[in-house]
């Protein structure tokens, strides 16, 4: 798989870096909210396109294993992961020396049944909307979130959407976050909004593992950094201290 392309944000003399890892049918632009709010705080911040996604080229396998071995290595100090990201980004940290610390948005850990089917469908159905659709669909977002997510999503293809799904099941790494080395921040959309985080698995994997905390947004569904960008933020930065 050639090199990922990027999107950056920061000094690239900047001691401390962070790699950010999109969900399915976004791309590295989606990032541009929290990525310069790091860069604001000193970090220098690399967003990657995942295969198949973005301006990334397609490839014949989808894995979880071959996600995350497209990533960039080089030590990270923070990776931040969302959706089926997260689940990459779960897959790379448990290999020694990938990245000092780790946050999950929303995280797509475990999809089982007929929630996988519903994903699959829903995937699918939003290839056909455009700009207006979108727009419908996430009255809430910043019509920059609305903008990139449109671009992406017209960049990507039923196949990559259909072969993640299916080289994937069954989709789950729940296993693996319990083995995190790193500290590890799990962050749920609100229960009562839409999460795919169930509280149950979030608290299983706390339990199993010291290094992992979680915290819910109250008021956010799936994409915390774009249903409540003010407050996953300011998560973001208090937990890094």
């Amino acid at each position: 798989m050639p090199e990922l392309p990027t999107t950056r944000w920061g000094d690239p003399s900047a001691s401390r870096r962070a790699l950010l890892v999109h969900g399915l049918t976004s791309s590295g632009a989606t990032w541009w909210r929290v990525a310069e709010a790091l860069a604001d705080d000193g970090w220098y911040v690399t967003a990657v396109d995942l295969r198949g996604n973005g301006d990334a080229p397609t490839a014949e396998s989808y894995t979880f294993a071959d996600y995350a071995g497209d990533l960039p290595r080089g030590g990270w100090q923070l990776v931040v992961g969302h959706s089926l990201g997260g689940a990459v980004a779960v897959v790379a940290a448990n290999e020694p020396g990938f990245t000092e610390r780790l946050v999950l948005l929303d995280p797509a850990l475990e999809v089982a049944g007929d929630d996988l089917r519903a994903l699959l469908v829903g995937e699918l159905d939003e290839l056909r909307l455009d700009d207006a659709g979108f727009r419908a669909l996430r009255p809430t977002w910043h019509p920059t979130d609305v903008a990139h997510k449109a671009s992406a999503v017209r960049r990507a293809g039923a196949r990559m959407i259909e072969r993640t799904v299916a080289d994937n099941t069954p989709w789950t790494v729940l296993r693996d976050a319990t083995t995190l080395p790193v500290r590890t921040l799990l962050v749920g959309g609100d229960p009562a909004v839409y999460s795919m985080l169930p509280a149950e698995s979030a608290a299983a994997i706390t339990a199993a593992n010291p290094l992992v905390d979680y915290r819910a947004i109250a008021g956010s569904g799936h994409s915390p950094h774009r249903d409540r960008p003010v407050e996953t933020i300011a998560l973001l930065r208090d937990w890094l201290g």
